[in-house]
């Protein structure tokens, strides 16, 4: 009989608040998250809902003002109470995050390699330049850049916009990271790269066994690759559980309208076949 499995991440009673005029304003509100080893969460709500602000609180890069409060424990250890070196050795290298704008995150005076590498050389000591390139390419063909080896010492406007993210995503995997945030990485990209960023997304999943935090306001996208889901609302967590639980049969209004709010294709097939529709639809 195998036991339980060992969870990844455990954050429990996470506060995230900043100062106002008439004191501190709890932006995200005691909440709970776990993620198994190997496991894929998706945090889902409308923009103002605490997403990103909760996983910038778990890389510890929320801004000087704010205050955190709570347990956020990655592979057994506390995160909330380590020393910003120690933290610095964490973020980055065993857990790494994919922002959701490539364009701002990436420099533009800098090649694509140049930067893949930095990053990759500021967790590996020691590392020479020729070493940290070969990485770089290595990563970069990881995620499906056609012609790397002549690629990374391009700058960041000569790929679009997908391209640019699968960028982002090799400078994440660079470290081979055991957990991977992903804050809205299909932001901006028209529907066909969405669909291959999230099929690279559950293919490096399943190739190095990491686990996948991904946060997005739309659930068509979490129920591609995640297995369990949060549903925030007002820095609150107002529904969790595994996907198909929760879509079949969300319990609360919240999910139910953001389920909603996702485009049918059998519902607009049966519209169009409605009678007395015929003229709105042409």
């Amino acid at each position: 009989m195998n036991g339980p499995a060992q969870n990844l991440l455990e954050v429990s009673d996470l506060t995230v608040s900043f100062p106002t005029a008439t004191g501190h304003t709890d932006v995200v509100s005691h909440l709970d998250l776990t993620l198994e080893k190997g496991g894929a969460l998706g945090i889902v709500g409308e923009s103002g809902s605490g997403k990103s602000l909760t996983s910038l609180a778990i890389m510890g890069l929320l801004p000087g003002k704010a205050r955190r409060s709570g347990s956020i424990r990655f592979a057994g250890d506390e995160l909330t109470t380590m020393s910003e070196s120690a933290l610095r050795r964490v973020r980055g290298d065993r857990i790494a995050m994919i922002f959701q704008d490539p364009l701002s995150s990436l420099n533009p005076y800098y090649t694509v390699g140049a930067q893949i590498q930095e990053a990759y050389r500021s967790h590996r000591k020691g590392v020479s330049r020729r070493q940290a390139r070969q990485v770089s390419i290595e990563a970069m063909e990881r995620v499906h850049i056609k012609d790397a080896a002549r690629r990374v010492d391009d700058y960041p406007h000569q790929f679009s916009g997908g391209m640019r993210q699968r960028v982002m995503i090799a400078m994440a995997l660079s470290t081979e990271p055991e957990l991977l945030i992903a804050d809205e990485p299909t932001t901006a990209l028209d529907v066909t790269v969405q669909a291959q960023i999230l099929e690279l997304l559950e293919e490096i999943r399943r190739e190095t066994g990491s686990g996948l935090i991904l946060i997005t306001h739309d659930l068509a996208v979490v129920s591609e690759i995640t297995d369990h889901i949060v549903v925030m609302r007002y820095g609150e967590c107002v529904e969790r559980g595994p996907v198909e639980a929760v879509f079949s049969d969300p319990q609360h209004a919240y999910t139910r309208d953001l389920l909603d709010a996702v485009p049918r294709i059998d519902d607009d097939i049966a519209a169009l076949r409605t009678p007395g529709r015929a003229g709105e639809a042409t």
